[in-house]
């Protein structure tokens, strides 16, 4: 089952974040747009309210909770009700698949990113951005789920985890970066971005179908 009710009650509340952590939702916005400078004919799948699909250049999103599609409709984007694990693309559709801070939320990692490969177009790229759960954010966030109507339920992977669900899906040609060295109602100002991982609690992954 997705896990979107928490989503569908509080889209608001979701929304919202955003506006009161202005930098760091700037940071992980430019990290990612350093692995998409072309995204071309891009996919957000688990779009929420389309606040890294707009400026991030996808043109449709997916998601199962009706109401943060409202909010991603609103921001210019073609809606598709639905879930990651089981997408209602034929294959070869798209140059670029995203998946925001939406990996923790899905039943099946490896069907998620299975399926991402099976509708993008040959050499089309994933992108992935998450909270690796080994960084001091992702520990903070699975010390405090119980308390967060979002995270109750999320379960959060490391890079090497991850990693190992792309390359078993036959994803090849991985690029990383990172930013998010504090906590986001503390930062005042943008985060650096930096290749690699390890360091910044925001994760982004690129890699090739």
């Amino acid at each position: 089952m997705p896990r979107s009710e928490p989503f569908e009650r509080h889209a608001d509340r979701y929304d919202e974040w955003f506006e009161t952590h202005p930098e760091a939702y700037r940071s992980e916005v430019e990290a990612l747009r350093r692995l998409l400078p072309r995204p071309g004919f891009g996919v957000e799948i688990g779009v929420g309210s389309g606040r890294f699909a707009s400026p991030l250049g996808m043109r449709v999103g997916i998601d199962p909770a009706g109401e943060m599609l409202a909010h991603a409709r609103d921001r210019g984007i073609d809606v598709v009700t639905g879930v990651a694990e089981a997408l209602p693309f034929p294959e070869e559709t798209f140059d670029t698949a995203l998946i925001v801070t939406t990996i923790c939320f899905v039943d099946d990692v490896f069907r998620t990113v299975s399926e991402a490969r099976r509708v993008l177009r040959p050499d089309g790229s994933l992108v992935i951005g998450y909270i690796d759960k080994n960084s001091p954010i992702g520990r903070r966030y699975q010390e405090q789920k119980a308390d967060n109507p979002f995270y109750r339920e999320a379960v959060f992977v490391s890079t090497a985890e991850l990693v190992d669900e792309l390359e078993a899906a036959g994803f090849t040609d991985f690029e990383f970066v990172q930013t998010i060295c504090h906590w986001p109602a503390d930062i005042d100002d943008p985060e650096p971005i930096e290749e690699g991982y390890g360091e910044g609690s925001f994760v982004g992954i690129k890699a090739v179908r």
